[in-house]
């Protein structure tokens, strides 16, 4: 399953004046990782890849809080998934990507799952 999404980085500049704003959609591990208002729309644009992914969207089944997003020591970002959601869609390989170009913020979440996934297109006809 794939999802993308693409966020003006001009929307979350005021953000980041305001902690308790971004404290919606981000833990505090999350807070400590942003360096500008690039990589605070960069991670909501995840946050919505991810859900898309999903093909849940952001709501009742899956919340901001039920993703987290980290950064590998290179600084690579990659994501978590709350325990429900793992299960319920039996996850078993994610991979992410941000970028940032110009006015806008965008990721791109791939999630392998052993669920068979019966709105998929078949490849051949």
């Amino acid at each position: 399953m794939i999802g993308i999404d693409i966020v003006p980085i001009k929307r979350f500049e005021k953000f980041l004046e305001k902690p308790t704003a971004l404290q919606k959609y981000l833990c505090k591990d999350e807070i400590v990782l942003l360096s500008s208002s690039q990589s605070a729309a960069g991670f909501f644009a995840a946050k919505e890849a991810i859900s898309k992914a999903l093909q849940t969207g952001i709501g009742k089944e899956c919340s901001f809080k039920d993703i987290k997003i980290h950064k590998e020591p290179n600084g690579a970002p990659y994501f978590t998934l709350s325990k429900h959601l793992i299960e319920r869609y039996q996850i078993r390989e994610t991979s992410l990507s941000i970028t940032h170009d110009g006015e806008y913020a965008l990721a791109v979440a791939i999630i392998v799952s052993d669920l068979e996934n019966p709105s998929q297109k078949p490849l051949f006809h």
